[in-house]
């Protein structure tokens, strides 16, 4: 039995999935259920046999006292999180609150309750921190990419937040010895992502009719991991990553923003023709800029590759394909996610951004 933290999010759910499909091994997901967290995501897996979700907040000791105790799970996998940029900026408090205070909290009750686990269990208990690589600030054009022993240089509130995270993770193992894993991942895209991203959000709009906004120049990088190929190397790092280190996960595909919604409007034009705008570039809007705007990340994975074997299944190409795709097949599961409480967002977030 494992206990994953966030799950019902994006790159929470697709890993319950991805777990439930690849092991025999029951899952128990607690999630807040907050706007990211949708019990649509998971609702393909057999809740009875392989999967249970609980709402409730990682901060909640009582609860996860409870769900440890109960179920005894020999790992806990921790994708909780806020983690929006433009939300941050918004409103930075809620990312104090779940990303460090109750990362916190969370830590402090996995603690006790491994310090009472006998040899063998002991042994085998794992806490296995999802980050981020914004962590790491920004880079130039020039510079190396992210490693593991980049200095953690964060810009924005989120950001912000998750380096106090894997700073108190890091700490927990040090001081108590709590056997705990991080990993720090590049953008991820794929099905189930809320659409307030990049891509989920371009797609949308697109498929609308609505203007493509693109942050400043659209000259920003990142680079891209298809959301299965993250779920792949963290489980390989739950398997057999050294205790207390940092495994970087990215999909060696830095783009553009701008080259992203060139590439994802051409495979539009193929799956979706729209004759009467003739191409899904004619869309493309570019706005003000987010404050603080990290110009580009870049991941260096060598160290998972080398010690762990893992490498990415898919280009970023058969990626963003698979990606429109289950969008277009999924057209309910987004009418159902876009409520006013969304619509309200995306209009707040920009409507100060006037085309540039």
């Amino acid at each position: 039995m494992i206990i994953v933290t966030g799950g019902a999010g994006f790159i929470g759910s697709n890993f319950v999935l991805d777990w439930v499909q690849s092991t025999n091994e029951p899952v128990i997901t607690l999630d807040k259920l907050t706007y990211a967290g949708n019990p649509d995501n998971l609702a393909t897996i057999d809740h009875g046999r392989q999967h249970h979700l609980v709402k409730g907040d990682i901060g909640d000791p009582a609860l996860v006292r409870s769900l440890l105790r109960t179920h005894k799970p020999r790992a806990i996998i921790n994708f909780a999180a806020e983690s929006h940029v433009d939300r941050s900026i918004h409103g930075p408090s809620d990312f104090i609150e779940t990303n460090v205070v109750g990362t916190f909290r969370l830590l402090e009750t996995v603690r006790a309750y491994w310090s009472e686990l006998d040899g063998a269990a002991r042994a085998a208990f794992r806490f296995l921190h999802v980050s981020t690589d914004e962590v790491y600030g920004s880079l130039s054009a020039t510079e190396p990419a992210f490693s593991e022993t980049t200095p953690y240089a964060p810009n924005s509130p989120y950001s912000a937040s998750k380096a106090a995270s894997d700073h108190l993770v890091r700490a927990w193992h040090h001081t108590y010895g709590l056997p705990v894993l991080t990993t720090n991942c590049s953008n991820n895209y794929g099905p189930y992502q809320f659409p307030e991203k990049l891509i989920p959000l371009m797609i949308l709009n697109a498929l609308h009719g609505k203007p493509l906004p693109v942050y400043g120049d659209g000259q920003n990088v990142r680079d891209w991991l298809y959301v299965t190929d993250h779920c792949s190397a963290i489980r390989r790092v739950l398997e057999a990553g050294r205790l207390g280190e940092t495994y970087n996960i990215g999909g060696n595909s830095e783009r553009t923003n701008l080259q992203v919604v060139h590439a994802l409007c051409a495979i539009l034009d193929r799956l979706r023709p729209n004759p009467a705008l003739g191409s899904h570039d004619a869309l493309i809007q570019f706005v003000k800029d987010r404050p603080g705007h990290d110009r580009r990340y870049a991941i260096d994975a060598r160290k998972i590759r080398k010690e762990l074997g893992w490498t990415p299944a898919e280009t970023f190409e058969s990626g963003l394909e698979k990606t429109i795709q289950w969008y277009l097949d999924h057209s309910e599961w987004t009418q159902r996610i876009t409520s006013g409480a969304y619509r309200e967002w995306i209009e707040k977030n920009y409507a100060e951004r006037t085309p540039s």
